[in-house]
């Protein structure tokens, strides 16, 4: 997959509502049926980038019965997207702007979303403030409540400090942090994931995103209950639902998911198997459980 990382999509930049260049994927299928139907947004998380969704995208716009329009979006300061001067905009509100303002200049109407992680967080605020942006919603391994543990693990990994120093060691470091919870990838997969979280700058890899978004994960304080988005979570409510979750995630507790589905009796949940946060959504079946959900839009 790694060769075709540049390829099979339009590059689009628009500017947000502070001024701010942003960037996005477009996957668009040459089948003119694929114009009768809504397209997919997929939102990254908290430091990653359109190249998580490279490859569902990739399989959804080539479908061969029902090819989709795709569009990844880079959040502000991370990917493609500028980094923002003002370090405290690296919140959820105005994130989710940001994709109110991609949508409006990508003439998006109304969208199926896939939020992974922190774009999943940024669905339930959008679903509250722009409800008819949204036709049906698929969240990656997050909830409203989030798990202190797993929030702690990834701020201890973000501010760690190590750097890889060639594309091999970027792979390993990856294994050496996740392989726990990540058992059922190989040695290809390891790679296709540094090449989707590292940017390659005079062949080494370097991390892209800014680091004062993994900086200010610094000052929450764990000893105090983090806030939670039951509230937003109820504008989701009226939406068909799909809810991922990790097999070995730390972010999104069983209870959460059980009351999630009972709050929302239509939500269709997906354990990914052998995966923890976030789950790789090209990978095991979890493609033909997106494709299925998809099938009714």
């Amino acid at each position: 997959m790694l060769d075709t990382y540049a390829t099979d999509f339009q590059e689009r930049f628009y500017t947000s509502s502070d001024g701010l260049k942003l960037y996005a994927r477009d996957y668009q299928p040459e089948a003119a049926a694929a114009a009768q139907r809504l397209p997919v947004i997929c939102l990254p998380g908290l430091t990653r980038n359109t190249r998580d969704f490279h490859p569902l995208a990739l399989l959804l716009s080539r479908d061969t019965t029902v090819p989709r329009r795709v569009i990844a979006l880079d959040s502000r300061g991370r990917g493609n997207s500028a980094w923002d001067e003002n370090k405290t905009n690296y919140n959820l509100a105005i994130e989710a702007g940001d994709v109110i303002a991609a949508c409006a200049a990508l003439g998006i109407e109304r969208a199926i979303f896939i939020g992974t992680s922190r774009g999943g967080l940024i669905l339930h605020l959008i679903a509250a403030t722009r409800p008819d942006l949204l036709e049906a919603v698929v969240l990656n391994d997050i909830g409203p409540v989030i798990e202190a543990e797993g929030l702690a693990r990834i701020r201890d990994y973000l501010n760690s400090g190590r750097r890889p120093a060639d594309w091999s060691d970027a792979a390993d470091i990856l294994k050496e942090y996740h392989g726990a919870a990540f058992t059922g990838l190989g040695e290809q997969d390891w790679r296709e994931m540094a090449h989707a979280l590292y940017r390659d700058v005079d062949g080494k890899p370097v991390a892209d995103f800014d680091p004062a978004i993994a900086e200010a994960l610094q000052s929450v304080d764990f000893t105090q209950p983090l806030p939670d988005l039951w509230a937003q979570f109820e504008s989701l409510k009226p939406l068909p639902l799909m809810l991922i979750r990790g097999e070995y995630t730390l972010l999104l507790s069983q209870e959460t998911a059980n009351e999630m589905a009972r709050r929302h009796p239509g939500l269709v949940l997906h354990t990914a198997s052998k995966q923890g946060h976030a789950p790789l959504l090209h990978l095991g079946s979890i493609p033909a459980a997106i494709q299925a959900f998809l099938a009714g839009f």
